[in-house]
């Protein structure tokens, strides 16, 4: 018997629920490319697009930092991220990180998908809110998985 302490899922896993790993249920490998991105890379690729976006905006839109800075590197964002994942799968920061962004079903990732992702994604509640395969809500909604290359 577990503690109080192990927590629900220790304890539902006693009762005999099998949780697998993260991307099972979806046919993905447990390890290695096509197996679902951790978290740390994915924040990781987070990182580097929207560095990359304020210094777009800074440098070339507001030529300085202010208000407008912040939304203008939003909007490269979201512009980056539908272009970017909409054709090749992933944007500069994904690809440095060795990320993709696929279908499920089909494997690419077809423009107006790519969009609604990256809407949700700028809306930011829809990504704090995962799933047991880590994916987000913005990638249950539009139908993607974030994967290793």
């Amino acid at each position: 018997m577990g503690s109080w302490l192990s927590g629900p899922r220790a304890a539902m896993e006693e009762a005999g629920a099998d949780f697998g790993y993260p991307g099972e249920q979806l046919g993905l490998p447990e390890e290695g490319p096509g197996s679902i991105a951790r978290p740390g890379r994915r924040l990781g690729a987070l990182v580097v697009d929207w560095a990359m976006c304020m210094l777009i905006a800074y440098g070339l839109i507001t030529h300085g930092y202010n208000q407008a800075t912040g939304n203008w590197a939003l909007l490269i964002f979201l512009l980056l991220g539908v272009l970017t994942v909409g054709t090749i799968g992933s944007t500069p920061g994904k690809r440095l990180f060795g990320l993709r962004v696929l279908a499920l079903g089909t494997g690419r990732v077809q423009p107006l998908r790519a969009a609604l992702r990256t809407v949700l994604l700028c809306l930011a509640i829809p990504a704090l809110i995962w799933d047991r395969d880590g994916r987000g809500l913005h990638d249950r909604l539009a139908g993607t998985v974030e994967v290793r290359i």
